[in-house]
């Protein structure tokens, strides 16, 4: 099967070869060819295993996420944090087994819900979006003019008129909405403790790099996925946009691996001082990669690269 190629460079006169602006070098005992744009990341390089031949098939961004995340290019299935829990079922009954975290103010291709969706399975499987600012979990704290023993037996007569429901209509999702409110109640307290870092020595910070004092930066979302990882949060998924770069490629991925490569290099070494990288897998890594051809004029300072699903890399780091 020939290379399929997109509407954005299938029609160009020209597909001029474009080699990478940036320099790579050898790093590691195994010698890993790594960026100079990643110089944090090439110096945990022999705690990564480097798969160089993904491919799919899908060669557009919606229905290759969704492959990557639910297996199936088609919306609709759990998943793959979904099918986790399912599983493995959650170490903490206190946290959701499965939790993602996005970097906000990134302007590039939509995500939406269902990528951590659970599907056919019941919705107590499916991922909670942990956000910045006052409220980290959407409609958790309880509206003003409420108090704890008010939601409290709230909750205690709800959930008797849902398992009478449950009993006469055998529907397993309404015990799944009784899960859902319980585990609601015990986020007000689990919630606020987890995501408060002020606990966490200088040091700490330095290592994520500056952007870990920000909050939804995606150095502070690594420093976040390793206090869930620490209390038992079965599946972590972190959202970073910004990586499609049809032009400018140079300077926007400047800008992203500048984003990213100090926190994710201290992710790995903190989960493994701790003990954690031993049972704890780190998958880095996108949907597709981009062509080895220019889109668009290719000049001596700039370039832009189309969708490539043949061949692409991710990292792998732990679990053993």
């Amino acid at each position: 099967m020939g290379q399929r190629l997109t509407g954005m460079s299938g029609n160009q006169a020209s597909l001029p070869m474009a080699g990478s602006a940036f320099k790579f070098d050898q790093h590691g005992r195994a010698g890993a060819w790594v960026s100079e744009l990643l110089p944090r990341t090439a110096g945990v390089v022999d705690d990564l295993c480097i798969i160089r031949s993904m491919y799919t098939e899908a060669i557009n961004h919606d229905p290759a996420i969704t492959f990557l995340q639910t297996g199936s290019q088609l919306s609709g299935r759990p998943s793959i944090g979904a099918w986790v829990h399912y599983g493995l079922g959650s170490d903490n009954a206190n946290l959701p087994a499965f939790v993602v975290l996005i970097t906000p103010g990134k302007v590039d291709q939509p995500l939406y819900a269902r990528l951590w969706g659970s599907g056919f399975l019941p919705s107590g499987h499916q991922g909670i979006q942990f956000r910045s600012g006052r409220e980290p979990v959407l409609y958790l704290s309880n509206p003003d003019g409420i108090a704890p023993t008010s939601r409290r037996l709230l909750l205690d007569r709800l959930r008797e008129l849902h398992e009478h429901a449950a009993a006469s209509l055998g529907d397993a999702e309404i015990d799944a909405r009784i899960g859902q409110y319980e585990m609601a109640y015990r986020m007000q307290t689990s919630v606020p403790e987890v995501m408060d870092v002020s606990t966490e020595p200088d040091q700490v910070f330095e290592r994520y790099g500056p952007d870990a004092r920000k909050p939804g930066s995606f150095a502070a979302n690594c420093l976040l996925a390793r206090r869930l990882a620490e209390r038992g949060v079965k599946f972590i998924q972190l959202y970073h946009q910004g990586w499609d770069q049809h032009g400018n490629l140079p300077s926007g991925i400047r800008v992203q691996c500048r984003e990213t490569d100090q926190a994710s290099a201290a992710l790995v070494t903190d989960l493994k001082e701790r003990g954690l990288l031993e049972d704890t897998l780190v998958i880095w890594g996108g949907e597709f990669g981009r062509t080895n051809y220019s889109q668009g004029k290719l000049t001596a300072n700039d370039y832009g690269r189309d969708h490539h699903p043949r061949c692409f890399s991710i990292w792998m780091a732990g679990a053993g």
